[in-house]
């Protein structure tokens, strides 16, 4: 995509944004902040969690899935972002076959809203492309592209889970830029501790962003999941000025694999599996978070109309 401004031709008070997708020309972009801010502060905003992770392979996407899942089974209206955009598997994980995805509202063929799947649980999904490699390198316009399609979306939602891709990629950094609340999944290996802390140290120093909520993932018990978690605060707090919070532990769990077989979240294949239950103490402890003040990050756009305006 590329980024096309005419100034001249700006509303007041307005940014405008014309922009190109493998060849298309992308519907313009336009949003009033400022009027965004003004419907922020009269209405409840929803909570927006990015979970993230330094390095592939460490369950990222499974723990998205199985939170938004917990949530949602609490009575949260929950909606999952898979942000891996390159690289999507959500829809795998929960055996759906969605025939549009973000590639579509990047076209501007179709409006956000028109790509939601529903899933098990009352769980929406936007699910993102797979195989598609120029939605793996998407540029700094395009990655605003899609947080500001979120301007059309007029859905009623408690919180607005992201699965980003791993590692320290420019969508990784956008997606946690646009959120209240940075997820980072580890397991217990070096790759994984070094690239967790390698992923903090980035939104820390870049982006201004100093707390972060640790999930231990593929952990024996709760005591090896504080451990890790002390090996990574251990180093922030002698390097970065960041908070750390410890969300809790997941346990290598037999019934999650065999969940992912069956293409369902652990948490309604096996509801009472110590996966499961690590999951619901989890969104526990998340619906215990202050709720924001504002409605988004960094990024405040980002969900100017994912707010109750009843």
């Amino acid at each position: 995509m590329q980024l096309a401004n005419n100034a001249a031709n700006w509303p007041a008070g307005k940014r405008r944004m014309s922009d190109t997708f493998n060849g298309n020309t992308i519907r313009p972009l336009i949003y009033d902040q400022a009027e965004g801010l003004r419907r922020m502060t009269q209405s409840r905003p929803v909570r927006v969690i990015a979970v993230s992770s330094g390095k592939g392979g460490v369950g990222k996407t499974n723990v998205s899935v199985n939170i938004a899942m917990s949530l949602a089974a609490t009575g949260q209206k929950v909606m999952i972002l898979d942000a891996d955009l390159g690289l999507a598997n959500i829809d795998v994980l929960l055996g759906l076959h969605p025939k549009l995805n973000i590639s579509h509202v990047l076209s501007g063929d179709y409006d956000l809203s028109e790509i939601i799947v529903d899933a098990p649980g009352g769980v929406k999904i936007i699910p993102a492309a797979s195989g598609v490699s120029g939605m793996a390198g998407l540029s700094d316009a395009e990655n605003a592209g899609i947080i500001n399609a979120f301007g059309e979306l007029e859905s009623e939602l408690d919180v607005l889970i992201i699965d980003t891709a791993a590692g320290i990629d420019k969508s990784v950094v956008s997606f946690c830029r646009a959120s209240q609340e940075v997820v980072v999944v580890v397991c217990d290996e070096p790759a994984s501790i070094t690239d967790a802390y390698a992923l903090i140290k980035v939104l820390n120093k870049e982006q201004g962003i100093n707390r972060f909520r640790i999930l231990a993932n593929m952990a024996h018990d709760m005591k090896e999941g504080r451990e890790l978690f002390a090996k990574i605060l251990k180093v922030t707090d002698r390097f970065l000025d960041v908070s750390l919070d410890f969300l809790g532990a997941v346990p290598f769990d037999i019934h999650l694999r065999k969940a992912v077989k069956k293409q369902k979240a652990v948490s309604q294949a096996y509801p009472r599996s110590p996966s499961a239950q690590a999951f619901n103490m989890a969104a526990q402890k998340i619906n215990k978070w202050p709720m924001p003040k504002r409605a988004g990050g960094h990024l405040e756009f980002f969900v100017e109309r994912l707010i109750n305006t009843n």
